[in-house]
């Protein structure tokens, strides 16, 4: 008679299942995103800081109204970049087969002692 905490071995004439996956390299969105706020954080200053001094507006000022025209438009056009390298990674899709193998060994830890 088996107990719960010993693993029963699998019957030897079992074949083990197989599924058919799609395997594809897709960019996440959220670094995408964050990275052309940055690029348009730096565009900012750099109009900003980078023109001759304006007595009429401060530099800061000229970098906050940039800040944010900048950083929505590097958003928007890095957004575009991700799904443009999302799209290539759809055509570049592979097709795999995989198959279930049964652990020789069973997992340890508090992860895997199944809700106890």
């Amino acid at each position: 008679m088996a107990s719960e905490d010993t693993p029963t071995p699998a019957p030897n004439n079992e074949s083990p299942a197989r599924r058919d996956i799609t395997v594809r390299r897709a960019p996440k969105f959220v670094p995408f995103m964050i990275l052309g706020a940055i690029v348009g954080a730096i565009v900012a200053a750099i109009i900003a800081y980078g023109r001759p001094a304006d007595p009429e507006f401060d530099a800061s000022t000229v970098f906050g109204f940039f800040l944010v025209a900048c950083a929505a438009g590097g958003v928007i056009l890095f957004s575009i970049l991700a799904l443009v390298l999302d799209r290539i990674s759809v055509r570049r899709t592979r097709r795999a087969v995989v198959e279930a193998v049964p652990d020789s060994v069973p997992d340890e830890g508090p992860e895997h002692d199944g809700g106890r």
